[in-house]
């Protein structure tokens, strides 16, 4: 469907254009959003808007009055009748509704609606999933993981308040003047992408970043240190908020989670059991601890627990029986 042209900036008349616009049935979320842009560059268009709408009200209430109408009949029947004096009672009526509006505005003036509300997005034990935002920018959200976003007129910020997140970020919203930053607040860093694909992970104090596309640009907050990474590489602020050298990223291992599967490569198995957990309410346990130094390959599919636990008896030697609390303890299997 075609809509015609939202309308122009000019000097004079915007108001008048705007309250048009927005009273017609071809009007856009787009044409919404960008009303909210210009109401926010200025209080006086915030005034001019509020005595356009009160005076555009006004000519529609004196349209029903009565002895406006009865004036507007004789004038018709009787040509003689200076009708100047019918039009200098609605300009005089207009005037005074205006001025009063006015007065009601500087006392009563609304402030601007912001573009795009705080949205918060769970996710519960076992669950994964994408959420899309109105930017164009796709998250992927990992098991036991909560984030709240909040977009503003001149940035878009998304706060990983814990758990993974993989953030593919769009160019930004279509009624965006320009571009706005794309920040993501995880503990003590920030993140800044320049258009890219990468996951931010947040357990307990430490914070992780690693980039599959794109460049990105991580920050400690509390030191104000900075690296800018590269595909393929990953970085760590630690729990007393200092950012770490660079490392390698694994693309693999990455992606893979985000299709459900964990892939370990020469990893200790309480790493691997650590990280299973996270998917199930029914937790695998070792029996004695110094079995959590065994080195462990494979993919594991993160609602497959009964999989895992059946490749560790085969492969590795182990045996799991029944704890507590419904756990799975895992013990050195019996010669």
């Amino acid at each position: 469907m075609n809509h015609s042209p939202s309308p122009t900036p000019t000097a004079d008349g915007r108001a008048e254009a705007w309250l048009a616009r927005l009273s017609s049935p071809e009007c856009t979320s787009a044409d919404r959003a960008a009303f909210e842009d210009w109401l926010a560059e200025s209080e006086a268009n915030v005034d001019a808007y509020l005595q356009a709408e009160s005076v555009h009200a006004l000519a529609r209430r004196l349209a029903s009055d009565d002895l406006l109408r009865a004036a507007a009949r004789r004038a018709r029947r009787n040509p003689a009748i200076d009708r100047r004096s019918v039009l200098r009672r609605f300009a005089m009526g207009a005037a005074i509704a205006a001025t009063v509006v006015l007065a009601i505005g500087v006392i009563r003036r609304p402030k601007p609606p912001p573009t795009v509300p705080v949205g918060r997005y769970t996710t519960v034990v076992g669950e994964q999933r994408t959420v899309a935002l109105e930017d164009g920018t796709a998250m992927r959200l990992d098991t036991a993981t909560t984030v709240r976003v909040h977009f503003a007129r001149d940035q878009r910020v998304v706060e990983v308040v814990q758990g993974r997140v993989q953030f593919t970020v769009g160019a930004d919203a279509p009624h965006a003047a320009s571009p706005r930053p794309f920040l993501v607040k995880a503990g003590s860093g920030t993140v800044r992408d320049i258009g890219t694909t990468f996951q931010v992970r947040h357990v307990d104090a430490d914070v992780e970043v690693g980039l599959i596309e794109g460049v990105v640009q991580v920050t400690a907050d509390a030191t104000g240190t900075s690296d800018t990474l590269a595909p393929g590489e990953q970085v760590r602020i630690d729990a007393q908020g200092a950012l770490q050298a660079s490392q390698p990223f694994d693309l693999a291992v990455a992606r893979a989670w985000t299709q459900g599967d964990l892939v370990f490569k020469e990893r200790r198995l309480d790493q691997l059991i650590a990280e299973m957990n996270r998917y199930s309410a029914t937790p695998l346990r070792l029996a004695d601890p110094a079995l959590g130094a065994l080195t462990v390959s494979g993919v594991f599919h993160i609602d497959d627990q009964a999989a895992l636990v059946a490749a560790l008896e085969q492969g590795w030697g182990l045996k799991a029986r029944r704890g507590g609390n419904g756990e799975i303890v895992l013990h050195k299997a019996d010669r």
